[in-house]
């Protein structure tokens, strides 16, 4: 078991529990670092915070996961350490949330065309005041007994070579980078292997000023592992992880914690952000 998990998500995306809930799930298991990282919102930031004030065991990192716009594969931008209640990075969060809604409901349609029928209004209701993403349709799904776990929603239906999968307005990597870097905050390439040639995207964001990978992953064996720490290495960037948390109650879900992250990455990350943004790492 991990004290470090740097990629969690609650309500304000696609999670299931609050970022309150996430903070004592994340104290009943021993960790002492979280991040939350919801998908293209910072709403669960500040409830997280103020929830972890009264336990000085656990620090909580405000983060963001900006999913990104790539010909081949999937690209996903982690902030660490962000302005959260910077203008511009809300704004242009709350243009890509609306066109979730979009791509939710095209969607349902393809799975319609497949046989799959998912009622649009239960899909709402699973939503509830979160930020709909692909798991809430997985959860229909799954409800409906058309698959028998959220993994294989994704492999083999709303994944993005699946038959259902609809794309959405998204940015560029280069510039979900860019925005990052203008927060404040630290970008980290997430989940490196789910893109088409990672050591190439390494390179462009390196050169923007991208300062870390995700080398510690929900699934990632230990030669991905080794490579991906060699490739940070080479480019001098720091490894972070964790375990991409959904609260999904879904057997093939890594737990919270369940990622194995070295305490040392962490320290760097946080050493670098104390340079950058002393006052958030005070």
């Amino acid at each position: 078991m991990s004290e470090v998990d740097l990629h969690l998500h609650s309500t304000a995306s696609d999670g299931r529990f609050s970022p309150a809930e996430l903070v004592h799930k994340a104290l009943e298991r021993g960790l002492t670092v979280i991040a939350l990282a919801d998908h293209d919102s910072v709403d669960g930031i500040s409830p997280a915070l103020e929830a972890a004030r009264a336990f000085p065991q656990i620090r909580v990192i405000p983060a963001v996961e900006i999913n990104t716009d790539v010909p081949q594969g999937e690209a996903h931008i982690l902030g660490y350490f962000i302005d959260y209640s910077n203008h511009e990075l809300k704004t242009t969060l709350e243009k890509m949330r609306r066109s979730r809604w979009e791509r939710a409901q095209g969607m349902i349609a393809k799975l319609r065309g497949l046989g799959i029928n998912i009622n649009w209004q239960r899909v709402k209701e699973i939503v509830g005041s979160s930020t709909i993403g692909r798991p809430h349709i997985a959860l229909a799904m799954l409800e409906k007994g058309y698959i028998t776990s959220i993994r294989e929603a994704f492999s083999q239906y709303i994944g993005r070579d699946g038959p259902a999968y609809v794309e959405r307005k998204k940015i560029t990597p280069l510039k979900a980078t860019e925005l990052v870097l203008r927060t404040n905050g630290l970008p980290v390439l997430a989940h490196p292997l789910t893109v088409g040639d990672p050591e190439v995207m390494i390179i462009e964001l390196k050169a923007a000023g991208l300062i870390g990978v995700e080398a510690y992953y929900d699934g990632y064996s230990s030669d991905e592992k080794r490579w991906l720490e060699n490739l940070a290495t080479r480019y001098n960037l720091i490894t972070t992880g964790g375990s991409d948390y959904h609260g999904l109650d879904d057997s093939s879900e890594t737990m919270i914690g369940g990622v194995e992250v070295p305490l040392e990455a962490v320290e760097q990350l946080m050493a670098l952000a104390k340079q950058q943004t002393p006052k958030l790492v005070s």
